[in-house]
């Protein structure tokens, strides 16, 4: 236990000191990690586990579709897509069916891979007008 004490400090530190989009990415990862980890448990018949894991999915989505900004235009094409995997990740545990999963799983990298590009453009920005003040 008392490795896992170090691991547990810098998970913790790296939350606390996490940027909203920051926190939105590891939403996104946490999500993924989730997901194949439900996959996983299909594969070994762990129906108990699985169960839990797409749940954890699910509350990601949902904690994602409750901080979307609503005063932001493209929120109004974000949101039924969160609607529409958070009832695919219901399908999927309902059904144990992995193909659902892979096809969430698709949505969640192609959103998370978005939001890593936007947080780099963001930094790229802020440097650059670092430089010139």
């Amino acid at each position: 236990m008392a490795l896992n004490k170090p691991y547990q400090a810098y998970q913790n530190n790296a939350v606390n000191t996490a940027t909203g989009g920051e926190l939105t990415l590891m939403l996104y990862n946490g999500c993924i990690k989730f997901i194949k980890q439900a996959m996983k448990d299909i594969k070994e018949n762990k129906i108990e586990a699985k169960n839990t894991n797409i749940q954890k999915a699910q509350r990601i989505i949902q904690e994602l579709m409750i901080t979307l900004d609503q005063e932001v235009e493209i929120s109004n094409q974000i949101m039924p897509l969160y609607d529409y995997m958070h009832h695919r990740l219901m399908e999927a545990n309902l059904k144990n069916d992995i193909t659902i999963l892979e096809e969430v799983e698709g949505f969640v990298v192609e959103f998370r891979d978005t939001w890593k590009q936007v947080i780099l453009k963001t930094r790229q920005k802020q440097y650059a007008q670092g430089e010139h003040v």
